[in-house]
């Protein structure tokens, strides 16, 4: 929609009429176009300028360039200036144009996407973005909801349809929507042509559970819910068409209203840069006003009387304003304390990093064929100093693949492997799978270990027998047969998939269902049972059952639950038999598998009949429906006999466990932001050891009220603060003291986690709670939010971005998680299964979670310590080149002359000293990738900003104050005292400016060369070229050839060649040079030697070991040890078991995109040991690092202890 039609008010309720453009037009609704682009043409040049401006620097380096145009205050050229400026606005405008040309890209990608509008009586192809408000749309299956729609009808009986809302909250189990009654019969175009209906519902908001509005159509009103809409950003699932009326379009719809607002990124080096350069600038505001006053006294007192030889020019009035005119000169002579050439190697070295990241080959993932992917060249130091990670589960921790992975069956459990010793081994890769080429109906992707199970299945032990056959009926699965012997199973939850998968492969094959019936497959035997009731799952009865009439007229009740809720319904003479099946679900959840028991029982025929009539009558009347039906599932589940359990395993990523104990141990605090149900995420949280057994206590704020939640927090808060240990506390009134304080988050010595759904997390993200929401979480070691929409998870970024000086990251691979990505300083898109949307929108992107842990602790780390050591070496550098001026000031009248030549100015931050100091940036390491990863606390400098502040920054500049001083006068008093070998003395300026020249470049080299930790053939090439570079120039600008050429630009004919023929001139300049460079070696001696570092701890222990040939040992990997047992826990909401006995979903099938198993990488033994040895992580023993070695005996044993230790 053009700019001038947006409307502007405020809309307080929607009208929308059906098949009426022309009175939808006139309300101004927005059109189905959308844009998280931030330019176009015309406002490109203006914004990124405005952007870019925003950099104090640029604006800086602005005004000194106005000035240098001015003649009567410049000596240098204004070249010097506008070339390198222009530089960095083209490349910086360059790359933003890059990263916008693609937002551009996928838009349109969207937007032209096709869909069948209703116009003129016929369906006809239109673009998305020409979709509008009121049209009548048709979707097919499979296919992505354009629009915000009113579903009207569909090719299932009673309009109903299916749908996954993976983009929007993270879940793929399907999710059932149904047409009003009154519209779900209108199937043929001509019904739609004639439906003028008009829908009054809420104005556009950002609630994806919630839709009110009102359907008025013939005289008649009728309500309408969100069981009725489709949003965008859904896609139709087995259901072959559906028409629907556009409610919300574009980005008025509820996906784009939880999508935030493409922001412009600036790291906190960034920021603190800004602050700096007014630092600087108000130095050198004082330093000019200094020389001001010094060239008004002097002209006062001497240049008054040298009128004849130095005359003032012609606007030069008085000594004042001559005064007035050196402070502008200084002004821009001494401005390359910070050189617009910074800038320039800021974003080099960015994009330099960038590409390291890029080609990271241990981040390629070659199942996917992905690579790292550095989508910005702006925020990779940040990446060093990340302190909260928000993460999504769904797609990001998990694969969301359920495999069967193990059971218990009658006290015997199955899925191990075992050698011919008797002795339990790991699956691999290369493990013998179970043959079922048996079964042609069996699913070939299903994989399973223990052949004894098969074995018991084939001499029809009649327990086994029992216990899948449960499987193949007690579910609500929709099966759908696409050719002979080609089941695909649509199932609501992922893990009843599973299980009827397994079922099905060991030869209970679930074939299909009618209302009143479920035909399975039954080792080759087609098996009709008749289906009398389904006593559906909801989450106060944590089971569900069936109850059948087999073939031989006996009726069974199946039921499958959560082992507490099943244990305390079985009959006594199971009792025996639930210890043993206890025992073997406390192993199963000891490895992180979700379970489930399986009981039955027989019914007597008379006793069903008079059950059957009192469930008849239950469900019609009014008044307490469901507790009276509750009532009635629970007389008959009573006396049930117990057949097993079943353990499935919800799929990590690979890494997973590994990855979040490394970033736990570099002090990164993870938040899970799930649209999950509460149970599946505590669950996920054990098998990642974000949740432990061995942790104090789990909080979960679930209070539906403001003021129960208020309670809640406040009871936890005050739990946490009455019972945690805290170091050093002595009394109450210290705990109370230090109860608000950042510092008390590190004293809490006890674990604890915090646990929030979606509608408690409303409340508590209100103003007046939000803070205590904060204090609580920040005191919690692990924080889950679960149930929440896309626009809480940027809002919960928000608070701790705006409560907390910390660097945010968050992680995520769909859509749902596009507002977090956005909100965050650094945003991490998944290239997973749910689409490129978080990828699009995210700052760096990969395949795995696993590969975050080297993006911050290998390149984060790296380029937050190059990046700084780049800043502190070019501002002393900077400093000790420019300050020269300043003392020279004092001997030249405060004339505003320069000590070097312009050429010299021109090239020393262009060639004589960028590339060292590039390449220092760009490949210097303190320790190897290896070793950062190992020691994770390696991490820690970056989140407390150590390395580079405004301290470091003092002392970077007293350093390079110092040596501007050194370079000055020791030359300036050797000078007064030397002659040379004929006698004469040293008089001339130029010989003077080379000497100290000379030195400078020398030093800054020297001093680059003892500021290395890692040295290549780059960093020799680059720091012994631009020496021998300074020498060939210098002796080219002074040569009788370039004088002949340029007499005007190169006048100072054989200087250089008769000072540096001197051999006191070299010693001078020696003399200098090391002046110059011990100080800070001597202090950096001390620094290592008296007060080290863990860096400093670790690369000895590098050196040492590379010296005496050490590798790393490989951590051995075992089994996670948990007690918690997992429930019913995929169901994310009340099953379908109404829907198919009613039998309005009953078609001739239904589609479903199968999932492939697979297995997941268990936790590692490294990880418990490291929790419980985490306060010896940052500390490596002084016995072991420090001692001398006494015999290569004792040395192996200390190192060998040293890494135990660590």
């Amino acid at each position: 929609m053009a700019f001038w039609r947006r409307n502007t008010h405020i809309e307080k309720e929607r009208h929308v009429k059906a098949n009426a453009r022309d009175y939808n037009d006139k309300f101004c609704y927005a059109d189905n176009r959308i844009k998280t682009s931030k330019y176009n043409m015309f406002t490109f040049l203006p914004v990124n300028l405005f952007e870019q401006f925003q950099r104090v620097a640029n604006a800086y380096f602005l005004v000194l360039l106005i000035l240098q145009l001015i003649p009567e205050i410049s000596s240098l050229s204004w070249f010097t200036t506008i070339v390198p400026l222009v530089l960095v606005l083209v490349i910086t405008a360059v790359k933003d144009a890059t990263d916008d040309y693609f937002r551009h890209k996928s838009d349109q990608q969207v937007n032209n996407r096709q869909s069948q509008v209703l116009i003129s009586g016929s369906l006809q192809s239109e673009k998305w973005m020409n979709v509008q408000v009121g049209d009548i749309i048709k979707l097919e299956n499979n296919q992505f909801v354009a629009a915000d729609i009113l579903l009207l009808c569909s090719s299932e009986p009673y309009g109903l349809c299916y749908i996954e809302t993976a983009e929007l909250d993270g879940e793929t189990n399907l999710k059932v929507r149904q047409a009003s009654t009154v519209t779900s019969d209108m199937g043929d175009i001509s019904k739609l042509m004639d439906f003028d209906g008009e829908v009054v519902c809420e104005p556009p908001n950002n609630k994806l559970d919630k839709f009110t509005g009102t359907l008025y159509w013939r005289d008649n009103k009728y309500s309408l819910d969100n069981d009725k809409m489709l949003l965008r950003g859904c896609v139709l699932r087995n259901t072959e068409w559906c028409f629907g009326m556009v409610i919300f379009a574009g980005l008025q719809t509820k996906l784009m209203q939880n999508c935030g607002k493409t922001t412009f990124k600036r790291t906190s080096i960034d920021k603190l840069m800004n602050t700096l350069v007014l630092w600087i600038f108000a130095f050198l505001v004082c330093m000019g006003i200094i020389l001001a006053v010094g060239n008004t006294i002097w002209e006062s007192w001497i240049g008054r009387n040298f009128q004849v030889f130095l005359p003032w020019d012609e606007i030069q009035s008085s000594a004042v304003f001559s005064g007035f005119l050196t402070f502008w000169s200084y002004i821009i002579i001494l401005n390359t304390v910070v050189p617009i050439s910074l800038y320039v190697s800021v974003e080099v070295l960015r994009l330099g990093h960038s590409y390291f990241i890029n080609w990271d080959r241990k981040m390629y993932c070659r199942q996917a064929d992905t690579a790292a992917e550095a989508r910005t060249t702006t925020l990779n130091e940040e990446l060093g100093q990340v302190e909260f990670i928000f993460s999504d589960k769904t797609g990001t921790l998990t694969q969301n693949i359920m495999v069967f992975s193990k059971c218990s069956v009658n006290g015997h459990t199955y899925g191990d492997v075992y050698n011919k010793f008797d002795q339990k081994v790991e699956i691999t890769e290369k493990t013998a799978c179970v043959d079922f080429s048996f079964n042609p109906l069996c699913d070939r992707r299903f994989k399973f270990y223990d052949g004894r199970l098969l074995e018991a299945i084939k001499v029809e032990d009649r327990s086994v027998q029992e216990f899948f056959r449960l499987l193949a009926l007690c579910h609500t699965v929709m099966p759908e047969e696409k050719s002979e012997g080609h089941l695909v199973y649509q199932a609501q939850s992922p893990d009843e998939g599973a299980l009827v998968t397994a079922a099905r492969n060991f030869g209970f094959v679930f074939r299909a269902r009618t209302p009143e019936t479920i035909t399975l497959c039954e080792m080759g035997r087609a098996v009709t049972y008749q289906l009398l009731a389904i006593l559906d799952f909801n989450n106060v009865r944590k089971r569900m059952s069936v109850i059948v009439r087999t073939p031989q007229g006996q009726i069974k009740l199946y039921c499958k639950g959560a082992d507490t809720i099943i244990f305390d319904r079985l009959d006594p003479s199971s009792e025996d038999l639930m210890h043993t099946t206890s025992e073997h679900l406390n192993e199963f959840a000891g490895e992180g598998l979700r379970t489930l028991a399986l009981a039955y029982k027989d019914l007597d025929e008379d006793y069903f009949d008079v059950w059957m009539k009192k469930l008849l009558f239950a469900s019609t009347v009014i008044e307490n429906r469901e507790d009276q039906l509750a009532v009635l599932y629970e007389e008959i589940e009573q006396g049930l006999k117990l057949l097993g359990a079943t353990a499935i395993e919800d799929k990590l990523q690979e890494g997973v466990p590994e990855t979040i104990t490394r970033l736990n141990l570099a002090d990164i605090k993870i938040w899970v932001l799930t649209g999950d149900k509460l149970e599946t995420a505590m669950n996920i949280g054990y098998s990642c050891n974000m949740l432990r057994d061995d942790m104090n206590e789990v909080f979960v704020i679930s209070g539906n009220t403001l003021l129960e939640v208020q309670q809640q927090l406040r009871s936890a808060r005050e739990h946490i603060l009455g019972l945690s240990r805290v170091s050093d506390a002595e009394d109450v009134e210290k705990t109370d003291m230090l109860a608000d304080d950042s510092v008390f988050e590190e004293a809490i010595i006890a674990e604890y986690a915090l646990v929030i759904n979606g509608h408690s997390l409303a409340h508590a993200l209100e103003p007046q709670l939000e803070r205590g929401l904060l204090d609580l979480a920040c005191l919690c070691k692990t924080v889950i939010c679960c149930r929440v929409t896309p626009m809480q998870k940027a809002q919960v970024v928000e608070l701790v971005k705006r409560h907390k000086r910390a660097v945010t990251l968050a992680i995520g691979d769909g859509a749902n998680d596009v507002s977090m990505i956005k909100t965050a300083h650094i945003g991490v898109g998944i290239s997973g299964q749910e689409g490129m949307q978080a990828v699009l929108a995210a700052d760096y992107s990969f395949a795995q979670f696993r590969y975050l842990q080297r993006l911050l602790l290998v390149h984060g780390r790296w380029s937050y310590f190059r990046m700084c050591n780049f800043l502190c070496y070019f501002f002393y550098k900077n400093f000790a080149f420019t300050l020269v001026h300043f003392w020279y000031g004092f001997f030249c009248g405060f004339s505003a002359q320069t000590v070097y030549d312009q050429w010299f100015i021109t090239l020393f931050n262009i060639v004589y000293t960028s590339l060292p100091v590039l390449a220092m940036g760009l490949f210097d390491q303190d320790v190897s990738d290896q070793n950062s990863l190992l020691y994770p606390s390696l991490y820690k400098p970056g989140q407390q900003n150590l390395l580079f502040n405004k301290r470091q920054f003092f002392l970077c500049t007293l350093q390079g104050l110092g040596t501007s001083f050194l370079l000055f006068f020791i030359p300036y008093g050797a000078f007064s005292v030397m002659v040379k070998e004929d006698g004469s003395h040293f008089s001339d300026q130029q010989t003077f400016a080379v000497t100290i020249a000379t030195s400078l470049v020398i030093v800054v080299s020297v001093q680059i060369g003892l500021d290395k930790r890692y040295w290549t053939a780059v960093n020799h090439l680059f720091i012994w070229g631009s020496l021998t570079v300074y020498f060939a120039i210098l002796f080219a600008m002074q040569s009788d050839g370039m004088f002949g050429i340029f007499p005007s630009n190169f006048p100072f004919v054989g200087t250089a060649r008769n000072c540096l023929s001197e051999k006191n001139v070299w010693l001078v300049v020696l003399l200098t040079s090391v002046v110059c460079v011990v100080p800070g070696l001597a202090v950096s001696f001390l620094r290592v030697n008296l007060f080290p570092t863990l860096t400093h701890k670790v690369r000895h222990l590098q050196q040492s070991r590379k010296r005496d040939g050490l590798q790393e040992q490989n951590l051995k990997r075992v089994r996670r040890t948990s007690s918690r047992r997992s429930a019913y826990a995929f169901s994310h909401q009340q099953g379908f078991g109404e829907l198919i006995t009613s039998g309005k979903n009953m078609r001739d099938g239904s589609v479903c995109s199968a999932r492939s198993p697979g297995r997941t990488p268990r936790s590692s033994t490294w990880i418990e040991n490291m929790r419980k040895r985490k306060n010896e992580v940052s500390c490596i023993s002084d016995e072991h690092l420090g001692a001398p070695e006494s015999g290569n005996g004792a040395t192996q044993t200390a190192k060998q202890q040293t890494e135990l230790d660590l």
